[in-house]
């Protein structure tokens, strides 16, 4: 491998399918009628929440070589970060670097709507900022804070967002829809805790996992699990969501798979690897789902 692919697989390509994903909702909403949509808009809101991702993802990688976890971690191919540095320890500054661009680039994006819209997103920017750069810093030692950051920032924050950027104000139905998102990319990165709980108990860290086992834990995925679904009714019984975004409910064929292996085998990495795939295939076609629905 060259140094930029390997540079490339810091950034964990396969996961940055999430951010297309959180933001098709906003997309859907927006292409709604009465909204003008400027397509240069959705290309930088695109470019600025990958970036945001491509930096969490790096800085995730540097910080988790350089506390030794990576040498400890049992990886899967759903966590245990990419293990790019354990073969390339001298692309750690590279690797750094390309984490705080990539933050860099989402800032500026950030300051150019700021400009164009007003201060009202300020609040927002600035949350979705300090989510990134303090994830695997501060937020990772947090149990409550680490469990709702993912969700709050792939869910209210993106999604919110770039649906006030695109149509010039908040919605509260897409806020609400949002929290889909949110209880869907808690419930990703909570599973995928689970292989790590030994290494990441050793480097200091203490999420939900680590606070009250995973076995607990489980049944806090399956309440956030709930959760979205419940969500996707509500939205349509409130009139936030169209009849036909019940297609969201599709996805339940994959949920209850791996809401079943998870209450089953939480302690049993090898049984638990089938759930960790079901789980990433349903954070990412729920939304999809229902923002088809939207958008038919």
């Amino acid at each position: 491998m060259t140094k930029t692919s390997r540079l490339i697989a810091t950034s964990r390509p396969g996961f940055l399918l999430l951010t297309p994903c959180s933001l098709s909702l906003a997309l859907a909403y927006a292409f709604s009628p009465g909204v003008n949509i400027n397509l240069l808009h959705v290309g930088l809101i695109f470019l600025g929440a990958l970036t945001a991702h491509v930096s969490v993802n790096m800085l995730n990688e540097y910080e988790d070589f350089n506390s030794g976890l990576d040498f400890h971690t049992r990886r899967t191919p759903f966590s245990g970060g990419s293990g790019t540095l354990l073969a390339s320890p001298e692309l750690v500054g590279a690797v750094r670097l390309g984490g705080m661009t990539s933050l860099l680039i989402t800032a500026l994006i950030g300051c150019y709507f700021l400009w164009i819209t007003g201060w009202r997103l300020l609040p927002v920017g600035l949350v979705g900022l300090l989510l990134v750069y303090f994830y695997t810093q501060k937020i990772t030692h947090w149990p409550l804070l680490c469990l709702i950051a993912p969700g709050l920032a792939f869910g209210p924050l993106m999604t919110g967002g770039a649906y006030a950027v695109l149509s010039g104000h908040f919605s509260l139905a897409v806020i609400f829809t949002s929290f889909i998102v949110f209880f869907l990319v808690n419930n990703l990165l909570l599973l995928n805790q689970f292989p790590d709980l030994e290494a990441d108990q050793q480097a200091g860290r203490c999420h939900l996992p680590i606070l009250i086992g995973r076995k607990k834990s489980a049944w806090v995925y399956i309440g956030f699990l709930v959760a979205a679904y419940v969500l996707i009714v509500m939205g349509v019984s409130l009139a936030f969501l169209p009849l036909t975004s019940l297609l969201g409910l599709l996805s339940l064929a994959l949920a209850i798979p791996a809401a079943r292996l998870t209450l089953n085998y939480p302690d049993d990495m090898e049984r638990l690897k089938p759930a960790l795939a079901l789980n990433v295939a349903v954070t990412l076609s729920t939304p999809v789902l229902v923002a088809a629905g939207i958008l038919w």
